[in-house]
């Protein structure tokens, strides 16, 4: 295993359509299952990274800022922001669009924090990450003040 890696070794694509059972009566997105697609792209973020099981420890403030409708298409990006030893920071987007208009739009987005594990379920040392480009850096820094928030 690596003792440093770059982000972009782990990014992590999603794409998803919305279908009925996805939906609540009035054919919008339920959040709980948006949340759930995000966890999964997080996870495997976070299990590529880790090299090894992870699970989810938080969530930070999921922002819903526009309906998504049935049959819409989404792409759900998780990307390592930073490594604290055990944990890690992941930050995921939404971007969503219709069929029919090939404009996408920023649905949500959110911070998780993911635990490595080893195969006695107890947290493992992961790599560290290595920013490389300038949002990326900005993403590092600004981790360690989100996690000093998260313990109060």
């Amino acid at each position: 295993m690596k003792t440093s890696k770059i982000p972009k070794d782990s990014e992590t694509i999603m794409t998803e359509i919305v279908f009925p059972n996805d939906t609540n009566p009035m054919g919008i997105l339920q959040g709980g299952r948006l949340i759930h697609w995000m966890d999964t792209a997080s996870a495997v973020c976070a299990q590529i990274h880790a090299e090894s099981i992870a699970v989810t420890v938080s969530i930070d403030k999921v922002y819903f800022k526009s309906p998504v409708h049935l049959g819409d298409i989404l792409t759900i990006k998780a990307k390592l922001t930073r490594v604290f030893k055990t944990s890690m920071e992941i930050y995921v987007e939404v971007w969503a669009r219709s069929v029919k208009i090939p404009e996408q739009f920023l649905t949500n987005q959110a911070y998780f924090t993911f635990v490595a594990l080893d195969s006695d379920a107890k947290p493992l040392i992961v790599p560290a990450i290595k920013p490389v480009t300038s949002e990326e850096k900005k993403q590092y820094s600004a981790a360690l003040k989100r996690k000093k928030e998260r313990k109060h």
